[in-house]
């Protein structure tokens, strides 16, 4: 079983997406264990203080260093420790695939203007980030991170070809997909889907996917050509 400790100032937060949906099915499966930490948990004074104003002065306020050591220490983990960082470099599906296939993960949610620099430098495996833009805080990009991993959980989902065939699973953007009707306000679906030749469908969608990706992700598709 894998096991997600989410280290966070504001655990009500994340707790109702993690009882829902696919990654409540997994706990509910005991494919996976979800561990909410309360960061205010490891302070020790009467105000519970978690963050300070940064040494060398400038807007906003950054959280302490202590609470995180103290907190992450209590766990005793043994697999990655991420802290959650416009800094950091771009999660992918390759993270997702290796953490998927960890025993334990630990997310370090900041907030606030920034996170004492040591948290990273001494006590994170890894700093990533989900996109080129800031969040008030780390949980919304944890979530992010949670799912991406939980869905690859062998039985997490319903079969195996539903993760396979979705967006970056082998470097491509994926194809289109079109359910009933077949006709809906002129709109019609592709004449090739609905022939039941599968060999067909089969070329039409990857042609579709490297279509996609050469208009919209042309980085994705660099690399892709690189890798053939």
């Amino acid at each position: 079983m894998l096991t997600i400790d989410i280290v966070t100032l504001f655990p009500e937060t994340l707790a109702p997406f993690l009882a829902a949906s696919i990654p409540g099915r997994a706990v509910a499966a005991g494919l996976v264990r979800f561990n909410l930490v309360q960061l205010r948990s490891f302070t020790h004074d009467r105000h519970a203080t978690v963050d300070d104003y940064a040494y060398g002065g400038g807007a906003g306020m950054v959280l302490k260093p202590e609470p995180f050591f103290e907190a992450v220490e209590s766990l005793g983990p043994t697999g990655s420790v991420v802290l959650l960082s416009a800094r950091g470099r771009r999660f992918g599906h390759a993270d997702a695939v290796r953490f998927s296939v960890g025993e334990r993960l630990t997310l370090l949610s900041g907030h606030y203007k920034d996170v004492d620099q040591r948290v990273a430098d001494e006590l994170a495996t890894e700093e990533l980030s989900i996109g080129d833009f800031v969040l008030s805080g780390g949980e919304p990009a944890a979530l992010c991170v949670v799912d991406a991993v939980v869905r690859l959980l062998p039985g997490a989902l319903s079969d195996h070809e539903s993760a396979s065939s979705d967006s970056h699973y082998d470097g491509l953007l994926s194809p289109p997909s079109y359910t009933r009707p077949p006709e809906y306000r002129g709109h019609v679906v592709p004449e090739v889907l609905r022939t039941g030749n599968h060999a067909d469908i089969a070329a039409w969608r990857q042609a579709e996917a490297e279509r996609l990706t050469r208009e919209r992700r042309p980085d994705l598709w660099e690399r892709h050509e690189e890798e053939q």
